[in-house]
């Protein structure tokens, strides 16, 4: 979480002994269900906010526990050296639900290290050092990931980036021509920002991208970890706008709360990587796969991509009132666009016992609730938003 986007500090318990780097927000979690939060002093929240865009079933889902105590009674952990079944069900069962001609799976642990590969993979292969990135874009703060983060130079710490940068402004079709050229190895971008405020790129903007991309012999990486498996209301926003990368990488919503992310590869690309060209200790591991396999299973099952959308376009329709203006993003992956300060918006809602975010833009709100969100929770957040005019 970037400063520009914090909610207001509070103090840290004396002596806690956490490291006082995060910024929070004044209730304490001691519980939760479905989707809701239950805070310490009593009180029920509804969470717009999903953890950051990681609880896609909410909490305590009975099909995400009985995954993972199954899992954890059968084997508990076993690295990529020894073959495991769950690991390759996990994989084809994300490249199933993908649709997409991506068919190789690198398990990892976050979204940071899975953008991490994608760009040393794109160095490796291209022979280029020169990498192509959005303003507004959020995509790690791990080396690599950091270097491709717009205005990480506030906090990024290293003496020097892997490869030389570029950010290029956002939709802006003709500003591809000078920005993409035969040195860029990739041109990496989240096809809806989060940090940047739920900001959607638009089909027409990533066909410009990957018809760039194949003129240059770049290679095309969509950042999903944010807006994959299902927040747009489709299974990937490549599925959306119906344009293919030749990488995406995933995390959050993946895992609905386990720590888990993945690499999806082309098969041009798969084809060239070598035995010990990836590695990773815990990715992959066996009780991360099984949660894979529940999420997936869970979202196909309960009709989860059909309940966003139908919500989503809920919220458009009701929501643009009281402070808010205007409405952006994609699925749930909302920004509530607003006419005061977003911060002052997101206070007010808490104060009304719901959570939402904020963002990079200072006058976006954004929503990233669990997929299983209904019509009665949204009726809620309608009626607060009215009180805060």
């Amino acid at each position: 979480m970037t400063p520009s986007h914090a909610p207001a500090a509070t103090a840290a318990p004396a002596r806690d002994h956490l490291a006082r780097v995060f910024a929070q927000y004044p209730i304490e979690v001691v519980s939760a269900s479905g989707v809701w939060l239950h805070t310490r002093d009593g009180r029920r929240v509804l969470d717009l906010y999903g953890g950051h865009a990681v609880a896609a079933l909410g909490y305590g889902h009975p099909r995400w526990l009985a995954a993972l105590d199954r899992q954890a009674r059968e084997v508990l952990f076993q690295s990529n050296a020894v073959p495991m079944d769950v690991r390759s069900r996990a994989a084809r069962k994300l490249v199933e639900f993908a649709g997409l001609p991506l068919d190789t799976v690198f398990f990892v642990n976050s979204g940071a290290e899975a953008n991490e590969n994608a760009l040393r993979l794109a160095c490796r292969l291209t022979g280029r050092s020169r990498i192509v990135a959005l303003e507004g874009s959020f995509h790690g703060r791990s080396a690599a990931a950091a270097a491709v983060t717009w205005g990480s130079e506030k906090w990024y710490g290293f003496p020097r980036t892997p490869f030389d940068v570029c950010f290029l402004p956002r939709r802006d079709v003709p500003a591809l021509a000078a920005g993409v050229t035969g040195e860029t190895a990739a041109v990496v971008v989240e096809p809806v920002q989060g940090v940047g405020g739920a900001f959607d790129m638009g089909r027409e903007y990533l066909a410009a991208l990957r018809a760039r991309c194949d003129e240059t012999g770049a290679l095309l990486v969509f950042d999903e970890v944010q807006c994959g498996v299902g927040r747009t209301g489709h299974p990937f926003a490549a599925n959306l706008y119906g344009v293919v990368p030749d990488m995406i990488t995933t995390a959050k919503a993946l895992g609905a709360g386990f720590p888990v992310g993945a690499l999806m590869m082309s098969p041009a690309i798969a084809s060239a990587l070598r035995v010990g060209e990836l590695g990773t200790t815990f990715g992959g591991g066996p009780l991360a796969c099984a949660v894979v396999e529940a999420v997936i299973d869970t979202i196909r099952d309960e009709r989860l991509l059909d309940n966003v959308r139908r919500v989503s376009a809920l919220i458009r329709e009701t929501c643009v009132t009281g402070p808010v203006v205007g409405m952006q993003g994609e699925g749930f992956l909302l920004g509530l666009v607003t006419r005061t300060p977003a911060k002052d918006v997101q206070a007010a809602l808490l104060e009304r016992g719901i959570l939402a975010g904020t963002s990079g833009d200072p006058k976006v709100v954004r929503l990233l609730p669990p997929f299983t969100l209904g019509e009665e929770h949204v009726a809620l957040l309608a009626a607060a938003l009215p009180e805060l005019a």
